[in-house]
């Protein structure tokens, strides 16, 4: 009776515990081709940002991106952690006018762009300064 009882609450506090994370139906995606084709990353740039369409993927992403942003990603699987500090650091590296675009529709306070900013500063990243889209 105990150790069902201990088993029982060891259950629970699991549930308790667990965070529920966004779907890994999309971790294996391949983010080089997103950095090396100008063309498909603007197709999901152009669908975050309610400018065109939208695959399955990019919606999941448009879907979850305003949680992942106000949450630090605290959803996120650490694959998706990991892709996401890639595709950042490299839009601040080489896209700087995409980074700009996404961080005022998702961050218009600025405070995760500073975070992601200095950890990519942190790597040696020149971060260029903001372009306005006045």
């Amino acid at each position: 009776m105990v150790s069902r009882n201990l088993m029982i609450l060891c259950c629970l506090v699991v549930a308790v515990v667990a965070k529920p994370t966004y779907t890994d139906k999309y971790d294996n995606i391949d983010l080089e081709e997103f950095k090396e084709n100008k063309r498909l990353l603007l197709a999901y740039v152009d669908c975050i940002l309610d400018k065109g369409k939208c695959t399955a993927e990019g919606k999941a992403l448009k879907d979850n991106l305003l949680d992942a942003t106000e949450t630090g990603c605290e959803k996120c699987t650490e694959k998706q952690k990991e892709g996401s500090y890639e595709m950042i650091e490299h839009l601040i590296k080489n896209e700087p006018e995409i980074w700009n675009e996404l961080c005022a529709k998702y961050d218009p306070t600025g405070k995760w762009r500073k975070e992601y900013e200095e950890k990519a500063k942190a790597k040696g990243i020149k971060i260029p300064q903001k372009i306005s889209t006045k």
